[in-house]
């Protein structure tokens, strides 16, 4: 497939250009940095920027689906969204947070004192994009919130996917590879399972 992705060179954004090459689809690496994306076979470096919404759609057109992987602090989601729909892009899928997920009935991550106050203000935006795609009707979009901890490791291809409440492994952990994360948002853009609807993805 011929895949827009915005925010190629960032913590995830990387791992799903690594994961979409790797499985041979062509990938237009939207960034603010072309220079920094790296050269490889189906890989094709464009500057963008999240906030020219008629620029980006322009980008974006004639592409099979979009990947938006950039911090909700860091970018205009409602421009991001604007962007997609102008391009006649059918298929989106959003890098989430973790902060929306439920611990509790009715009580999300970021709600719980334990919620570090630093990411908090991009967990509530991200929480947010959740609430304003969920009224998009004419839009195929997809949603994955990782773990509440993701880093970098192994690529094992071993998880467990969720809908809307926080995974905990036995160990009452919630964590993710950046690269297992990768794995299962490329697996839903193959064989999308999990249509206008948010899912996530731990051990």
């Amino acid at each position: 497939m011929k895949i827009a992705l915005i925010g190629a060179t960032g913590f995830i954004g990387s791992r799903l250009l690594a994961e979409l090459t790797s499985r041979g689809h062509q990938v237009t690496a939207i960034v603010r940095n072309p220079e920094k994306v790296p050269q490889g076979a189906g890989i094709v470096a464009t500057k963008g920027d999240v906030y020219d919404k008629n620029g980006l759609a322009a980008l974006l057109a004639g592409h099979d689906a979009a990947i938006s992987s950039v911090h909700y602090t860091a970018s205009d989601p409602a421009v991001l969204l604007a962007a997609v729909k102008q391009s006649g892009v059918k298929r989106y899928l959003v890098v989430g947070g973790a902060g929306s997920l439920e611990v509790a009935p009715g009580v999300k991550l970021f709600d719980t004192k334990e919620f570090p106050a630093l990411y908090l203000d991009e967990a509530r935006k991200g929480g947010a994009y959740l609430d304003q795609l969920k009224g998009e009707s004419d839009l195929d979009w997809t949603f994955l919130s990782p773990s509440a901890l993701i880093e970098p490791g192994e690529r094992t291809g071993k998880f467990r996917l969720g809908k809307d409440q926080l995974l905990v492994d036995d160990n009452g952990q919630s964590r993710i590879s950046a690269e297992d994360y990768a794995i299962a948002l490329v697996d839903e853009l193959e064989k999308p399972a999990h249509s206008r609807r948010r899912f996530t993805v731990g051990y």
